[in-house]
């Protein structure tokens, strides 16, 4: 018997959703909208997550506690933001840490989208479905949530305030309705029309 069978690592399979993309969305997508070539096809490119904190301001501890939470959702170490300008009205001084942000690439970001469809928009209390004309003109999608304890990860008793953030699905479709196609497939809860 070889010894390189032993040796070799192995290899990670590809997360769910990627998989059905690769599979059956690709080309199903390809066929609804019309196009050339399977290369013209939209997909994911990157997803951010931005949770602002102006209240940290006045009590630093608060970053730290939004900092602990959006490890915890995103399994990635975020970055603090901080503030590009003074602002009297708001006691805001330029370089005051106002915030924090995660960008997820590659599988990790495949794996929250499965965790964003499937576990944390089910959760949301009164869930009416999600706006679709929030999309920016280049198929790029973003909404808030008003509570990080609709993502399974975070343990109600361990947070020490309720935060909301706001999440971008940065797409590579060329237009709005080829990045709400793309949404569609992966079963993304838009509101229907006439629904209010």
């Amino acid at each position: 018997m070889s010894d390189t069978a032993t040796t070799q690592s192995p290899t990670t399979p590809a997360p769910r959703l990627k998989a059905q993309y690769d599979d059956e969305i690709r080309a199903a997508l390809k066929e609804q909208l019309g196009l050339d070539n399977v290369m013209q096809v939209p997909r994911l490119e990157k997803i951010v997550i931005n949770m602002g904190v102006g209240a940290a301001v006045g009590q630093p501890s608060l970053l730290e506690g939004a900092v602990k939470d959006l490890t915890r959702i995103a399994g990635q170490k975020p970055v603090i933001t901080k503030a590009r300008q003074s602002i009297a009205n708001f006691k805001l001084r330029e370089g005051n840490a106002i915030g924090t942000k995660v960008t997820l690439r590659g599988a990790r970001m495949w794996e929250f989208l499965d965790r964003l469809i499937s576990l944390a928009i089910p959760r949301v209390r009164d869930f009416r479905g999600l706006n679709p004309r929030a999309f920016d003109g280049r198929g790029n999608y973003t909404f808030g949530v008003n509570d990080q304890l609709i993502f399974p990860e975070v343990d109600y008793d361990s947070i020490d305030a309720p935060r909301g953030m706001d999440i971008t699905i940065v797409t590579t479709a060329k237009t709005d309705a080829e990045g709400k196609a793309l949404l569609d497939a992966f079963g993304f809860p838009f509101k229907r029309e006439g629904q209010e």
